[in-house]
């Protein structure tokens, strides 16, 4: 378990944290008698608060756990909690999680139909890649599908350019998948073009990292703290992949402002519910599909496609449009699954109440003459 943050080191203002006045109307609202603080790091039922008093370890009240219907409506990295501090001790009970104003999560891993939350309250996610065997395109396009679901703002980070014979083919290649997402090369080992994501840190803007393992995400942010504070290890030699050295999720507050969150690389990334998203995340597909002939058109078998035109001609690529049918099919089947998960929640929730109006109608009838 992580120790708790030196208090007399890190008092950084509840601004400093991200706090605004939108928050702070949640919390008049909501919150008697308790005090602001954001969630640094979770294990489980216990966590690490950082508030303007600097830091403490802190518990879910037994209340909020009775009341939390479903595993993310409990606290992950980056919320801001109501937690009431315990007289002369360095301790909290979180009363309550206020409103998230963003959130990334994924479909949680195995055969589980189940969301799991990465972290809230992200304002810019870099989604950092390397530019060795970590590279792949249709990785990138799953994680800007998530990340656009998340309603934060995605930065694409290729680092290791001096790993790459061509960085600048592997930047045009993601570019032309999206446009308007801002693109990095960096080597953050040989200390290059690390201070251009710099551009992007301000006081109160929070920024996770993510990315599979090996990719350097902790060898950036120790670069941006300017001190080794995070561990870091290298890859595989035999197939260049990545060694877990982060294990868990954390705030890191910058001393020169501005708030890291360091996640743990994901071995798959599985989406949730990005049917919104991966429209825009296609908006090439989903333009070309207006001239399609039918309005339902899956661009698979059916005649007279605009889209399955488009890539006999040469103008969009197969492999874009296959990945579009994956996360259309991906997205439709966990749908289905939710919707059936639902429907057995909902028959387990009423049968008893069905049983018990059966058994008072069967009462009545039996007692009439």
């Amino acid at each position: 378990m992580t120790p708790p943050v030196d208090s007399a080191s890190t008092s950084p203002s509840l601004e400093a944290l991200g706090w605004n006045e939108d928050l702070a109307r949640h919390f008049a609202a909501n919150t008697d008698g308790c005090r602001p603080a954001r969630v640094a790091v979770a294990h489980n039922y216990l966590f690490q608060l950082l508030g303007a008093s600097g830091a403490l370890m802190a518990e879910v009240s037994g209340r909020l756990r009775h009341q939390t219907a479903t595993q993310d409506a409990m606290p992950v990295v980056g919320d801001w909690v109501a937690a009431r501090i315990h007289a002369d001790e360095e301790k909290a009970t979180i009363e309550a999680v206020l409103p998230r104003r963003t959130s990334f999560s994924r479909k949680a891993a195995g055969e589980a139909t189940r969301r799991q939350l990465v972290a809230a309250n992200i304002d810019i996610i870099f989604l950092v890649c390397g530019l060795d065997g970590d590279f792949n395109l249709r990785r990138i396009e799953r994680y800007l599908v998530a990340i656009a679901d998340s309603g934060a703002e995605a930065v694409v980070v290729l680092n290791k350019a001096d790993m790459s014979p061509d960085p600048e083919g592997a930047r045009a290649e993601v570019a032309a998948m999206a446009p308007s997402t801002p693109i990095h090369i960096i080597s953050c080992l040989a200390d290059g073009g690390v201070e251009t994501l710099a551009t992007h840190l301000a006081p109160g803007r929070t920024i996770a990292l993510l990315g599979s393992s090996g990719v350097g995400k902790s060898t950036i942010i120790n670069r941006l703290l300017g001190t080794e504070r995070q561990r870091t290890g290298g890859v595989r030699r035999r197939d260049r992949r990545g060694r877990h050295t982060t294990t868990q999720r954390e705030l890191i507050v910058l001393p020169t402002g501005g708030l890291l969150i360091d996640t743990p690389g994901m071995r798959e990334l599985q989406l949730w519910d990005a049917e919104t998203a991966t429209d825009d995340a296609f908006d090439d597909i989903e333009a070309l599909a207006t001239d399609c002939r039918f309005r339902d058109c899956r661009h698979d078998q059916e005649p007279h496609c605009a889209v399955r035109g488009a890539v006999e001609a040469g103008t969009l690529a197969a492999a874009r449009l296959a990945s579009y049918r994956t996360l259309t099919r991906e997205g439709d089947e966990l749908r289905r699954r939710r919707e059936e998960l639902a429907r057995q929640d909902e028959q387990r929730r009423t049968k008893p109440a069905h049983r018990a109006m059966r058994a008072m109608r069967h009462k009545r009838l039996g007692s009439e003459p």
